[in-house]
C-alpha cells in the first residue's frame, strides 16, 4: 500500500461516489458506503481500503459490526482518530434512530411485538444488560421512559423503591419493565423472573399495574404477558 493509491487514481466508474451518483445508494456495497461516509482516507490507504478494514475489524458480521464499536474501541483501529471515531459513532447511531423512528406511528403498548420492534435496535447490539422502565396512563400511552440498570439485571441490582419512584413522579397508572439480552438468546433467566415478581409485588401494593416485562434478543423477544407468566 502507497500514498498514491487514491480514490481519484481508480477508473472513474468504480469510485464510490461516481457510482453512487450514476446508480443510487443501493447499489454500493457496505464497504462503499462506509468510504463515502468518511470521505477520506489516512496515510497510505484510501477511504475504500479503510472502510475494508474497519469492517474486518468487526468481527466478521459485516455492516452491523458498526454497533458494536464504542469510540474507544474505534481508535484502537490503526488510522482511526477522534475525527473518524466520531463519524462512526454517529453513522451508528444515526441508523438505530431511523430504525426506531420507523416503528414509531406504529408502536401500541399494549402489543408485546410493536414494544419489541420499537426498541429493538436501541436494545439488541448492546455488549450489557440494559433495562428501561416504561410509565403509561389510563389509556396505556407513555408518559416517559427511563434506564433504570445497566449491567446483569438481577434482583438485588433492580430496586423496586427506586423505579416506583420515578413511576409515581409520572403519575403512571401502570408500568412495562423491559431488557435486553447480549448473548441474543431472550429465554427468561432465573433472575429476570425474580425482579419480575419483585416489581408485580411492590406494584400491587400501590397501585401501579406490572403490564409487562419484554426481553430483547438478536431480532426476537420474550414477553412474559404473552408467556403467561405475569
Amino acid at each position: 500500500m502507497n500514498q498514491s493509491n487514491t480514490i481519484r487514481e481508480m477508473p472513474r466508474d468504480e469510485r464510490p461516489y461516481e457510482k453512487c451518483s450514476r446508480l443510487g445508494a443501493e447499489h454500493l456495497s457496505d464497504v462503499e458506503l462506509l468510504a463515502v461516509l468518511l470521505r477520506t482516507g489516512t496515510r497510505g490507504e484510501n477511504a475504500l481500503e479503510l472502510a475494508g478494514r474497519i469492517l474486518y475489524h468487526a468481527g466478521g458480521i459485516g455492516i452491523l459490526g458498526i454497533h458494536q464499536f464504542n469510540a474507544e474501541r474505534l481508535k484502537q483501529i490503526k488510522g482511526i482518530g477522534n475525527v473518524k471515531a466520531t463519524q462512526i459513532s454517529c453513522i451508528s447511531e444515526l441508523a438505530k434512530r431511523l430504525a426506531k423512528a420507523s416503528y414509531q406511528d406504529t408502536v401500541c403498548f399494549t402489543d408485546p411485538k410493536t414494544i419489541a420492534q420499537y426498541y429493538m435496535e436501541d436494545l439488541r447490539h448492546e455488549k450489557q444488560e440494559h433495562m428501561k422502565l416504561l410509565m403509561l396512563n389510563s389509556k396505556a400511552k407513555l408518559l416517559g421512559e427511563t434506564t433504570i440498570s445497566k449491567g446483569t439485571v438481577n434482583a438485588s441490582l433492580v430496586t423496586p423503591r427506586e423505579l416506583f419512584i420515578e413511576a409515581l413522579q409520572k403519575n403512571a397508572v401502570s408500568i412495562i419493565i423491559l431488557h435486553n439480552h447480549p448473548s441474543g438468546d431472550p429465554s427468561p433467566s432465573r433472575e429476570d423472573m425474580l425482579t419480575t415478581k419483585r416489581i408485580q409485588d411492590a406494584g400491587a401494593l400501590i397501585g401501579i399495574e406490572l403490564l409487562d416485562h419484554i426481553i430483547i434478543g438478536n431480532n426476537c423477544y420474550i414477553s412474559f404477558r404473552e408467556e403467561g407468566m405475569l
